[in-house]
């Protein structure tokens, strides 16, 4: 007796070839994104500038708390520029964009009958990477530290501008090793989830695929989002207002022009039920 077949599964996204400056594209379409919708995205940075401030008010003289605080803001980050995404859809599709957008595109990912906690376990995953990162950081400099690491000063005094070691050339090493399969999980990640029916795994698979197929553009990419985003924090983080919007919208076109998922089906916002 032969059982019926389930639905056929959809077939795997197409990974586009990338020539290597197309990531400077990304940030031309991006600026245009801004000031098509600049309201949007400036508050977005404003928000995430002034969460950044609050970490550093809470954490500025202890060295181990600062960096997981920023491990784990810079991890996360793209997780809280959803709304962003959200936003180039709308505006590549000439549908209006506001700040109800934003809030129906984050209330959408509580959808009923079955939650949808994609993003949620995505961000998690990410949370993970950032205290793993903060633990391996901490559990080197522990060990081969000439003194005790308590404060940010201790740490550019006996590690950054030591002369008699290589421990910080280590640590950049460890931090680059750990960065980059962080990086090849979620460059094209968080834009899919939210434009398509597709599984975390599916879509980290998905953005595997397309760093392998692409690394030297998607490595320029990377180099490109680490240099904004220090310029940013190193404007006291008053350059995140601005940057965070660059960057997130930007991303919505690297996701874009890098895959195409047109063959599985849309993931529109939940719609609100009649009584």
């Amino acid at each position: 007796m032969t059982t019926p077949a389930g639905p056929a599964p959809h077939p795997a996204p197409e990974i586009r070839t990338l020539h290597l400056l197309q990531p400077l594209q990304w940030l031309a379409l991006a600026w245009r994104d801004i000031e098509r919708a600049p309201a949007v995205g400036l508050a977005h940075g404003a928000a995430l500038a002034l969460f950044g401030t609050a970490l550093l008010a809470a954490a500025h003289d202890r060295f181990w708390l600062l960096a997981g605080a920023l491990s784990g803001f810079l991890l996360v980050a793209p997780v809280l520029a959803v709304g962003l995404y959200a936003v180039s859809r709308a505006l590549e599709r000439n549908e209006p964009v506001g700040f109800k957008l934003v809030l129906r595109t984050w209330l959408s990912w509580r959808g009923r009958p079955v939650h949808d906690w994609r993003l949620v376990r995505f961000g998690l995953l990410l949370a993970a990477a950032g205290t793993g990162w903060v633990l391996t950081s901490a559990s080197l400099i522990t060990l081969l530290a000439p003194q005790p690491i308590q404060q940010p000063l201790d740490f550019v005094r006996h590690v950054m501008l030591a002369r008699d070691n290589l421990l910080f050339e280590a640590w950049l090493v460890l931090g680059g090793v750990l960065a980059a399969p962080v990086f090849a999980s979620s460059v094209i990640t968080l834009p899919l989830l939210l434009d398509r029916q597709i599984s975390v795994l599916g879509a980290v698979l998905t953005s595997w695929r397309a760093v392998l197929a692409n690394p030297l553009p998607l490595a320029l990419w990377a180099t490109l989002v680490m240099g904004f985003t220090l310029l940013g924090l190193g404007s006291a983080l008053l350059g995140l207002v601005l940057v965070v919007p660059l960057l997130g919208h930007a991303s919505w076109h690297a996701y874009r022009d890098t895959v195409d998922a047109s063959a599985l089906p849309e993931r529109q916002p939940q719609k609100k039920r009649a009584p």
